[in-house]
């Protein structure tokens, strides 16, 4: 993985070796999680260390690390 902030729609598809539309709704139903915390968001796009911590229980120190 890179040390950008955000992953794209596209790359959750590949990560989780899904299909486009699903990766689309998995990014979707984050945002909303992180939308009803108080956060911003960008639709097709979600914070990074938030989607590794809710699939891999993990996410990296540093920028956004409280997410």
């Amino acid at each position: 993985m890179t040390d950008k902030r955000f992953i794209t729609s596209e790359e959750v598809a590949r990560e989780l070796d899904v299909s486009k539309s699903l990766a689309y709704k998995v990014v979707r139903q984050l945002n909303d999680e992180l939308k009803s915390n108080g956060f911003m968001t960008i639709a097709g796009k979600v914070n990074r260390n938030f989607f590794e911590k809710k699939f891999y229980g993990t996410h990296k120190e540093g920028a956004n690390a409280g997410i």
